[in-house]
């Protein structure tokens, strides 16, 4: 693999995470209060769980997707007899860091359901850095609430950079 090629994979591949990055914070950012929203259409309670439900699945299937071309990504150049060591080696270290984030953000979706809370979604930028944890919750998340989840984040991970939101 010439230079130039492996340029243009490592650009794509540093594309498709910031794309990802991108459309986690585009997606999961809400007006803090209903009042804002002004909608047109009044759901119902059906249609507003149904509506949270598939926020939850949406994003989930969202980053599954983008994990999964990273992944693969990551894998061809590890794989590629043309690619340098450090390239390969690179590779590696960013493949087994997706890994650990993927298994990290699950370990921390079940343990947060298992504190009573409806769903959650754990979503780790970076280089695993930085969580910001989505949960679903009928009322507004105390501070006793907001200190367990963070305490999860950190027990499970070590990641001190938590972003907390609430969808109802």
């Amino acid at each position: 693999m010439t230079r130039k090629q492996f340029g243009i994979i490592f650009t794509l591949l540093a594309l498709i995470v910031c794309v990802g990055v991108l459309a986690a914070r585009v997606n999961g950012s809400l007006p803090e209060s209903p009042g804002d929203l002004n909608p047109t259409i009044k759901l119902t309670d059906d249609e507003e769980s149904k509506a949270n439900a598939d926020y939850f699945y949406d994003q989930r299937n969202q980053q599954n997707q983008v994990d999964a071309s990273t992944m693969e990504s990551l894998k061809k150049i590890m794989n590629d007899s043309n690619s340098t060591a450090a390239a390969k080696e690179d590779a590696s270290k960013q493949y087994s860091t997706l890994v650990m984030s993927q298994n990290y953000a699950s370990k921390i979706e079940l343990e947060i359901k298992g504190k009573g809370f409806e769903d959650a979604l754990c979503l780790i930028q970076g280089d695993g850095k930085k969580a910001t944890v989505v949960v679903k919750n009928k009322e507004e998340l105390n501070q006793k609430q907001a200190n367990e989840i963070l305490q999860t984040v950190m027990n499970v991970s070590k990641i001190k950079d938590v972003k907390i939101e609430s969808k109802q």
